[in-house]
């Protein structure tokens, strides 16, 4: 008969507990911390602070930004703590509770990447609807409805993975507390669970990513019947950031989550890459590659400088 327990607190042993690179680690993560909150600031401050940008695009390139703000919050400032103090021992409830704020991030991320290639599709496709269809109320809603939808699905995630007994190892050969490295403690897992994590996959991560194929395809069909180079260029523009950005995160979601990972190491790196290099590189990519977010945060940089 296996050992069940109701384990109280979790040992996270990141990077395969080495002790010699951890002040490269801590000055690694450090950096990409800093940097990403420091750019994806930037960014919704010059989008706030521009009226020009009051437009559906930069608002949701601005919720974009407040979630991998959040992203790399839930993840790195507990990792710079286990680094600097050695202590790896994270409480139950701290566990979980990061383990929520991840996945409702991640809910937010994926439904806000669909919405933007949905946002795309009607500039695009339909652009005399544009103004009626994203209009302020209804950019509004969506927005507040991206949020409540993401904290409550990760609200039902975690109630029905919270009674889950122990009876392996309560060391986590991960950074932070995430679903795949939690189930792998538990040796009873109810039906309950596995019914709402598949629910959650299809719903969350394969229609959103399925519409956002279908929106690009409706897309590039009609930028290949425009008779304007010039025209074509420019659409092709405005979806080239966009198309990056979801390239990287569904690539590296899908080799992190659903590939069976040939080591903890491996694993480690696709993880490390999704939670916390794409939430960096997102506002980069983003204002390199559009003219219009450039120039507000050259704006943004003068003003400051000035004062």
């Amino acid at each position: 008969m296996k050992n069940e327990t109701s384990v109280q607190y979790f040992y996270l042993l990141p990077f395969s507990g080495e002790t010699k690179a951890k002040p490269f680690i801590f000055t690694t993560f450090f950096l990409i911390y800093f940097v990403g909150v420091l750019v994806n600031s930037s960014i919704i401050t010059a989008i706030c602070m521009e009226v020009q940008l009051h437009k559906p695009m930069y608002l949701f390139i601005c919720n974009l930004s407040i979630v991998d703000v959040f992203y790399t919050s839930v993840t790195i400032p507990k990792l710079l703590h286990i680094l600097l103090s050695g202590d790896h021992i994270v409480s139950f409830s701290q566990c979980y509770t990061q383990w929520y704020f991840f996945s409702a991030v991640a809910t937010a991320e994926g439904i806000l990447l669909f919405i933007m290639a949905y946002d795309r599709y009607v500039a695009i496709c339909i652009p005399l609807h544009y103004n009626q269809i994203l209009n302020k109320r209804n950019c509004t809603l969506i927005t507040f409805g991206i949020w409540v939808v993401a904290f409550l699905n990760s609200l039902l995630f975690i109630v029905t993975a919270v009674n889950m007994s122990s009876c392996h190892s309560n060391i986590i050969h991960q950074f932070f507390c995430d679903a795949k490295s939690l189930t792998k403690t538990t040796c009873t897992t109810t039906q309950l669970f596995f019914i709402v994590t598949s629910i959650e996959i299809f719903i969350f991560a394969l229609t959103p990513f399925m519409c956002t194929i279908i929106s690009y395809v409706k897309i590039f069909s009609v930028i290949f019947k425009m008779n304007s180079k010039e025209n074509q260029t420019k659409s092709f523009s405005t979806c080239s950031s966009h198309i990056t950005i979801i390239t990287i995160y569904y690539g590296t979601g899908l080799m992190g989550y659903f590939i069976p990972p040939y080591s903890d190491v491996l694993d480690s790196v696709f993880i490390v890459v999704y939670a916390t290099i794409i939430p960096m590189i997102n506002p980069i990519v983003y204002s390199l590659q559009n003219s219009n977010v450039q120039s507000a945060l050259v704006r943004l940089r003068r003003r400051t400088c000035f004062f």
